[in-house]
């Protein structure tokens, strides 16, 4: 139960941090630029879930891990891919956008995935009872309710808003740092044990993630700025939430199915940092 004390209240944070960074205009976004919208949510909606559901039957996953990889995969990322993208050079108000929608579609579209995949994977015989009900009860509470709440708090008190995001900002990523942390000496024997299989599943996961990114791009035709952008949405994800769905007592109650969002942000990180790396070296040039 540790772990679920830590992660609901960095989740909540985290999701109001993302509140204070929006506008009502950034979901609007999509009357005016249809097209990076469409390729970011259809890269993060279905295509991800899919690589996720393929490249964990490919591997053989238990049950456990099945459903965690398919689980981080339906959770795109937070604030952090918009830092990533301003590093990148890349379309800043495209990568808010895509996280304001992606955020509220996910509420809807994650329990109908998981709903189709926990039977899938044959986790009857480990007893993984998925109640969507609940787990729609806990989205809405631990990321529509705080995510509105900032916005609010920035329509009504700018100012304010302005200067809790700089102090919160600040904080998130050792607080996320403290979870994943307290997470692995948790489950340290878990994770080495399997790091062979589900990291190379995760690492190809996470590589596939950002190929789609720029194949997406270039069948939609967008810009570079914009590709830029689209790889790292896609390829981000929200371990947060993820873990807090996984060790929820109202959902699956089960630490082993959090253990795939552990090492995705760890992979994750390493990937965007390089290509972050990569797109600053390209825009010198």
């Amino acid at each position: 139960m540790t772990t679920i004390f830590i992660v609901i209240p960095i989740l909540t944070l985290l999701m109001f941090e993302l509140g204070l960074t929006l506008r009502l205009s950034d979901f609007k976004l999509f009357l005016k630029r249809p097209r990076p919208i469409l390729a970011g949510l259809v890269g993060q909606i279905v295509c991800l879930p899919v690589l996720a559901y393929f490249l964990a039957s490919a591997f053989h996953l238990s049950p456990f891990f099945f459903i965690g990889v398919v689980l981080i995969a339906c959770c795109p990322g937070g604030s952090s891919s918009n830092v990533f993208s301003m590093l990148a050079k890349g379309d800043v108000a495209l990568s808010v956008s895509l996280t304001a929608c992606s955020s509220l579609i996910t509420l809807v579209t994650l329990p109908i995935i998981m709903g189709i995949v926990v039977p899938a994977t044959g986790s009857e015989s480990v007893e993984i009872h998925l109640p969507v009900g609940q787990l729609i009860v806990q989205n809405i509470v631990l990321m529509f309710v705080p995510i509105a709440l900032g916005v609010w708090v920035k329509k009504k008190w700018k100012a304010t808003a302005s200067k809790l995001n700089v102090v919160l900002s600040k904080i998130a990523l050792p607080l996320l740092v403290l979870l994943v942390t307290v997470f692995y000496f948790q489950h340290s024997d878990t994770i080495l044990e399997n790091t062979s299989t589900l990291g190379s599943c995760i690492s190809l996961l996470v590589l596939l993630a950002m190929g789609t990114g720029i194949l997406l791009s270039r069948l939609w035709g967008l810009t570079g700025k914009e590709r830029k952008t689209i790889v790292i949405e896609i390829g981000m994800q929200n371990a947060a939430q993820s873990i807090a769905i996984a060790s929820s007592p109202f959902v699956f109650n089960n630490d082993t199915i959090a253990i795939p969002a552990i090492i995705y942000s760890l992979m994750m990180n390493i990937f965007l940092i390089a290509y972050v790396g990569v797109a600053r070296a390209l825009n010198r040039r």
